[in-house]
């Protein structure tokens, strides 16, 4: 019998030798025969060791038979429940203590605390809160802890912070409590204070601390301090789990430092579907766009099947750079293993339309059965960048007419797309809609977008005349509408009051400088020209070189203006040639007023032969089968000879030829291209 080898030993430590149900009985029994069930100190052990064993019932039954009960009691309660994750029951529990009169001691207070952050019940942890000062636990760092606990968890982070500076002793709890909540409540340069105050106070951050700073560097863009917290965990030897080791690939990815991502990625002992996620969506969202999709396929190779974080991932590389043919793969891949939702609705509607496809792109909006917001602002961003602005304000008006708020982007969005079909009527008259009637005040891009749409279409002094009149400060988006209508119309008067404004801005973006270049070299202002680009080599800016990107058979093919590294390059000349002679034929006459150099007029045709979109187009027809529709995707916007020239090709060859440029799609078709020549 258990009793007789525990004889004489005390009760309490009987109890907690007691391993199932039929040994705490025995026990139970012998405390009812000797009397010690009513006014012995064993009771509140009892109750535990009931609970301990999954038996939170009997315990319940225990606790209600005794007649005299001690905070110890109760508290072995408020524990028990608590362990058996019913936080309601705590609350209960403690509600009945009160009522009976019965003081509660920090752990009461701790744990019923606990309760209410478990239920988000705020207020109720806030009345517990108050009893606890007034029965003198105000500076109890067990339920100061609870608290601050309690308010990080419930978003009431500024109390919390209040609570935190009274506090005379602070343990790692504490400062876990404020950073982590600071973190989930979006704070992150405050919890990364609060690191900084907790270093600076000799106070070593567990492993909880540095996940939650890991996860808070991630979203601020500080490379410095991130490394400093990781090589905190190497000197201080803190386990290097899957979970920090995938965080650090996180927060450098998020940083933009993917070579530091790369190197933690690679010496992961154990790497899980987060760790590849991780790493191919830093790839991807930081234009390294062929590192994303190496990795994509790789993590396949090992077994990982890609979880909803590397599918996005996936599907924004193959979107930057036009692989339809894999952006359609992924697509498959999602229908087969997964429910198409609005997130992954949305991404699959940007890959079709960003692969030139608006046609699988309206497919998918179409399909998705439940459409909200982002959905129809993806639709309409991605009508705007084919220039399809009837059909974007379609949208809009079944956007409202489902009751489905527009907001800021797709006013934006609305705009630009206007802009680009030059449809300047409706641009205002929605630009009007969207502040009288949807109260949206304008901001820098809406006016940027109503400015270019106006400047477009060779209204610069109405577009002068709306930046006047702007509410806000004029930026750089503005001023480079301006100056990009003033190029295209060749109102140079107009434009030097923009150009001076850009050259003011002073950004450190070698694409403005390049645009000030070209509008003053398109004036023939050769000096201001030879002035622009003296600054660029002061500080050490170089022009951002053309390159166009097609894909064939799978692959992508690369090409720089001039480019002779090519292995067809011999047959893509003697094929740009024959074009030529073909497209003069035909009526073509090169413009070499986009040649902005001030060179003979024979190096100008030349030059123009050999643009990066002309040789990406010519490989794709070597390579091709008659009839196949071509993409094209340019880093630069196309020029206006190409423009011409591309038109004239689609007739020739007898195929579609499609060109993605920085700003918008262009369609050619049978000499035509779905811009109008307006762009």
């Amino acid at each position: 019998m258990l009793l007789k080898r525990y004889f004489g030993k005390d009760l309490k430590n009987l109890l907690l030798a007691c391993n199932d149900r039929a040994q705490i009985f025995e026990v139970h029994a012998l405390m009812i025969l000797s009397g010690l069930f009513s006014y012995g100190t064993s009771t509140a052990q009892l109750v535990s060791s009931y609970a301990r064993v999954g038996e939170i019932e009997f315990a319940r039954k225990v606790f209600d038979k005794l007649p005299k009960r001690r905070v110890n009691v109760w508290n072995a309660m408020i524990v028990a429940y608590s362990r058996n994750d019913s936080p309601s029951e705590v609350i209960n529990v403690y509600k009945q203590m009160r009522c009976e009169g019965v003081k509660p001691d920090s752990s009461s207070f701790t744990v019923s605390i606990k309760a209410c952050t478990r239920l988000l019940d705020f207020e109720m942890g806030e009345e517990i809160w108050k009893t606890a000062v007034e029965c003198g636990y105000g500076n109890d760092i067990f339920v100061g802890s609870s608290v601050l606990n309690m308010y990080s968890k419930c978003g009431k982070m500024d109390e919390a912070m209040g609570l935190f500076e009274k506090m005379p002793r602070r343990d790692v709890v504490c400062w876990t409590a404020m950073i982590t909540g600071f973190v989930q409540c979006g704070r992150v340069r405050e919890a990364v204070d609060v690191y900084c105050q907790m270093q600076r106070e000799g106070m070593e951050g567990d492993r909880v601390v540095m996940l939650g700073l890991i996860q808070a560097l991630a979203n601020t863009g500080e490379a410095k301090l991130g490394r400093s917290v990781h090589g905190y965990l190497i000197r201080n030897d803190v386990p290097m789990d899957v979970v920090i080791q995938t965080s650090l690939v996180d927060m450098y990815a998020k940083i933009g430092e993917l070579e530091f991502a790369y190197r933690v990625f690679r010496q992961m002992p154990n790497k899980n579907v987060i760790s590849w996620s991780a790493l191919i969506s830093g790839y991807a969202q930081n234009g390294f766009v062929s590192n994303a999709l190496e990795l994509f396929a790789e993590m396949q190779r090992y077994g990982f099947q890609p979880d909803l974080v590397s599918i996005l991932g996936a599907l924004l590389a193959s979107s930057q750079v036009g692989r339809s043919r894999l952006g359609k793969s992924i697509h498959g891949y999602v229908m087969r293993r997964l429910d198409i939702d609005q997130v992954l609705g949305t991404a699959l509607i940007d890959m079709y339309a960003k692969c030139g496809s608006i046609s699988c792109a309206y497919a998918m909006f179409d399909r998705i059965p439940c459409k909200d917001l982002i959905c129809f602002n993806a639709m309409i961003a991605s009508y705007g960048i084919h220039g399809h602005g009837k059909e974007a304000l379609s949208l809009v008006i079944q956007m409202i007419e489902s009751n489905i708020k527009p907001d800021h982007a797709t006013f934006a969005s609305l705009l630009s797309a206007l802009s680009h079909s030059g449809l300047v009527k409706e641009g205002q008259y929605w630009f009007d809609i969207m502040v009288k009637e949807h109260k949206i005040q304008p901001g820098e891009k809406h006016y940027a977008c109503l400015i270019d749409l106006l400047a477009r279409a060779g209204k610069v002094e109405e577009a002068q005349n709306l930046i006047n009149s702007m509410t806000c400060e004029p930026g750089l988006a503005v001023w480079v509408a301006l100056l990009s209508g003033c190029h295209n119309y060749k109102r140079f008067l107009n434009g030097e009051l923009a150009a001076k404004k850009v050259m003011e801005l002073n950004p450190d973006n070698s694409g403005i400088y390049s645009l000030l270049a070209n509008f003053f070299a398109a004036a023939g202002k050769w000096n201001e020209v030879s002035e622009i680009r003296k600054i660029m080599k002061r500080k050490g800016m170089k022009k951002t070189p053309g390159h166009s990107v097609v894909e064939v058979n799978g692959q992508l093919h690369a090409f720089l203006m001039e480019d002779k590294s090519h292995p067809q390059y011999e047959q893509i000349v003697k094929l740009l040639e024959k074009l030529d002679k073909e497209m003069r034929a035909i009526g073509y006459v090169p413009k070499t007023e986009f040649v902005l150099h001030n060179l003979e007029e024979e190096v100008k045709v030349r030059m123009l032969c050999n643009h990066s979109e002309r040789l990406a187009i010519a490989f794709a027809l070597l390579n091709t089968g008659p009839g196949t529709k071509l993409l094209i995707t340019k880093n630069l916007r196309v020029c206006g000879d190409c423009h011409e020239a591309t038109k004239f090709i689609s007739i020739i060859v007898k195929r579609e030829i499609v060109v993605r440029d920085v700003k918008r799609f262009h369609h050619f078709k049978d000499g035509l291209c779905s811009c109008g020549d307006y762009w």
